[in-house]
């Protein structure tokens, strides 16, 4: 191998390192990185205030291996199936009145735009909505749905969530233009 070859593979084993680095201090820091399309790409920090309006949670089952096997969550050890977090905005909380249509999603009478379910996601797969209906959240849970995005995984397939299912409250750090 050349002397030139040489400098090119320590160049890329060296930022490599630095890029594994400053994803581990960022992850210990509570810097999260969105690369799905459920909130504006870019980072998101844990915060300490408990009426953040975004959340990152691991899901229970089915979701949760329905989400890792179709990638909707890319693979990690933070939750206890191998696969990420997902972050969502949390729509509704104990005492909100949710009702649940083929329009989407409605809190308190209100219509949340791009809450509609829909059959099928992007590949094709068969999606299955929550029952259609009218329901009071209880206390302890939480309903989670993106009106970013009409493609995202999220209570209109898998319903209320959890409280305990929470891992940590996020507030935007720096987003992408969009």
């Amino acid at each position: 191998m050349s002397g030139r070859h040489k400098h090119l593979v320590a160049s890329l084993i060296a930022a490599f390192s630095a890029l594994v680095t400053l994803t581990a201090i960022a992850a210990i820091m509570g810097v999260r990185i969105n690369t799905s399309y459920s909130l504006p790409l870019g980072l998101y920090v844990k915060a300490n205030d408990p009426t953040a309006n975004l959340i990152e949670f691991c899901p229970t089952e089915p979701y949760a291996t329905e989400s890792a096997s179709r990638n909707y969550r890319t693979r990690s050890v933070i939750c206890a199936d191998g696969a990420a977090p997902l972050l969502k905005p949390i729509i509704a909380q104990p005492g909100d009145a949710v009702t649940v249509t083929s329009n989407g999603i409605e809190v308190n009478g209100r219509l949340l735009p791009n809450t509609r379910p829909v059959p099928f996601d992007a590949a094709g797969r068969p999606l299955h909505s929550w029952p259609k209906g009218e329901y009071l959240v209880a206390d302890g849970t939480l309903w989670v749905a993106s009106t970013y995005n009409a493609g995202s995984y999220d209570s209109r397939y898998m319903g209320p969530i959890q409280i305990t299912q929470i891992r940590g409250r996020l507030r935007p750090l720096w987003l992408l233009p969009g």
